[in-house]
């Protein structure tokens, strides 16, 4: 079984300062720390896991600068088998329209049995990215999904609903996933694992390579188009109430009264 896995690189802003540019339309990225979206992470183990399962071979793409070959490489660690890089120079980064694109053009230049993208990234969190793709390459596609069992050509999936909720799909293959956070343990990658695939080439891929001119991906073309961030309305602090049961009792009263 042949595999592709797409990932994207994003700032990690969990315990970061997030700024926002002067424009509107972005965060300051000068002081994060940057790596492999999470959900990503978690589809590239278990495509590793199915070619260890099933034989076959596992590449990771990504559309980005020569800055985001870290996490390819980090992915070659993991146990892919290849990794493309394709130019990010022309793309209209902020449309999932624009990405998918190039994703699907890239795909339809090779022969995958299964296509694997993370739920949504964690950036933008649109979710949008991997059925757009499942769509221009006119396969099927689920997503949300918590396991996968393959046999006699096809996949059974199980995925994630709303509400503690689970579904099983059975689709024939090739066809698209998009993986939920969960679904294995990614394994640890050492510093000796980056070494050894320090040398191994990434080629990079340019939108015309791919049948793609500037204006169907740039942001002329964008379908999505990002007007602006903005910071959520911050909450007001919790007030702590001590003392004794009839005093907090009490303080809630005072509390209450000076709502209703």
């Amino acid at each position: 079984m042949d595999i592709l896995v797409c990932i994207k690189k994003v700032p990690d802003t969990a315990d970061a300062e997030v700024i926002l540019r002067s424009d509107g339309k972005g965060i300051e990225e000068e002081d994060l720390a940057f790596g492999i979206n999470e959900w990503d992470n978690y589809a590239v183990e278990e495509a590793i896991r199915l070619k260890e399962k099933e034989g076959g071979k596992v590449a990771v793409v990504t559309i980005g600068t020569g800055d985001d070959e870290d996490i390819l490489r980090r992915c070659l660690a993991m146990g892919a088998d290849d990794a493309y890089r394709i130019d990010s120079s022309p793309f209209y980064m902020d449309d999932p329209y624009s990405v998918a694109k190039g994703l699907s053009a890239f795909a339809k230049k090779h022969s995958f049995d299964l296509i694997m993208t993370g739920v949504m990234a964690g950036d933008m969190s649109y979710a949008m990215t991997g059925p757009l793709t499942a769509g221009m390459l006119g396969i099927p596609h689920t997503t949300l999904v918590t396991s996968i069992d393959v046999k006699d050509g096809n996949i059974s999936v199980t995925r994630e609903l709303e509400g503690g909720l689970e579904e099983s799909v059975r689709l024939e293959l090739p066809a698209l996933l998009t993986i939920q956070t969960g679904i294995n343990e990614p394994r640890y990658v050492s510093i000796m694992g980056i070494r050894k695939v320090r040398s191994k080439e990434i080629p990079v891929l340019r939108a015309e390579e791919l049948g793609l001119s500037a204006e169907e991906i740039g942001e002329q073309g964008a379908v999505l188009e990002l007007e602006s961030l903005e910071r959520p309305p911050e909450g007001k602090e919790a007030e702590m109430i001590s003392g004794s049961p009839d005093e907090i009792a009490e303080k809630i009263l005072e509390i209450v009264k000076g709502v209703v």
